[in-house]
């Protein structure tokens, strides 16, 4: 939480948060705000800036400015987006706000399409774009920031896919479709499952097993759920509780030690996983398979 010394005037609190993944630094931000709004959005200019407001309240929208007098052009769409090109200046304006969650992305622009093997590029993001509407790339950014504190090694792999797949979002020409998806090849999918089982339960990055496959992140992930049903942080989570459930059954360890041993935060944190991906708790799996 900021200090209210340090706040814009009617924006009564400010609560932020943020992780890095793929290079991307991914903020997610609350505003509590009491009224008219305006002030400056204080961001690294060196770099391309992507905005989404997730959730607000209030009589009227927040808007992205380029000047503090100068008003948006654009009417409001459902879902905002705004992508601000390096060295622009932004201004936040409403003439009553109450609550806004919103989440932002800072990138450069080269590097992230270098990193991810993005040749073939439309390079929108070279040109500013105020309140536009794109529901498959808001739904990404929503799920990116939701992951912003998860302790669990699985979310390394989880935010490295969804930033891949909004830079591919962002930057690829769309694809024609060509029939099925082509998946890893037999020699490629030996080296990743080779690799993310020596690594098991630590963090991997997707960048890691891409390498491998001398694939791009994005094309990484397509083929490895073609080969195996599961994108590369469902397939780690599932190793993991499988993992689990063979400790729970030839060792005396309490659950404790084995959330430990898999990688998990606590118990609490293994059980519900547990639960949602099996069903039952880990106490009722492990009496029902002794029994």
């Amino acid at each position: 939480m900021s200090n209210a010394h340090d706040l814009p005037e009617n924006v009564a609190g400010l609560t932020s948060s943020n992780h890095c993944w793929n290079g991307v630094h991914v903020e997610r931000h609350e505003y509590t705000c009491t009224g008219r709004v305006l002030f400056p959005v204080e961001r690294n200019q060196a770099l391309t800036w992507l905005g989404a407001q997730l959730e607000e309240v209030g009589r009227d929208y927040i808007e992205a400015r380029l000047a503090p007098d100068t008003p948006n052009p654009h009417d409001y769409k459902v879902r905002p987006l705004y992508i601000a090109p390096a060295d622009m200046a932004l201004w936040a304006h409403s003439s009553d706000a109450r609550y806004l969650k919103c989440a932002t992305f800072s990138f450069d622009a080269n590097l992230l399409q270098e990193s991810l093997g993005i040749a073939d590029s439309l390079r929108v993001i070279d040109v500013p774009r105020f309140r536009f509407s794109d529901d498959r790339l808001w739904t990404l950014i929503g799920l990116l920031t939701n992951a912003i504190g998860d302790p669990d090694p699985t979310a390394q792999l989880y935010g490295d896919s969804l930033t891949a797949a909004i830079a591919a979002t962002l930057f690829e020409r769309p694809k024609e479709a060509k029939g099925s998806q082509p998946g890893l090849s037999a020699i490629q999918l030996k080296d990743a499952i080779g690799y993310l089982e020596v690594k098991m339960p630590a963090r991997v990055e997707l960048a890691a097993l891409a390498q491998l496959a001398g694939l791009s992140q994005s094309h990484y992930c397509r083929a490895f759920k073609a080969s195996t049903g599961l994108a590369p942080y469902q397939w780690q989570l599932q190793k993991r509780v499988e993992r689990a459930k063979n400790l729970m059954l030839n060792t005396n360890g309490c659950l404790e030690d084995v959330a430990v041993a898999t990688g998990f935060a606590d118990a609490v944190h293994f059980g519900r996983t547990f639960r949602k991906m099996t069903g039952a708790t880990p106490a009722a799996w492990r009496l029902d398979k002794l029994t």
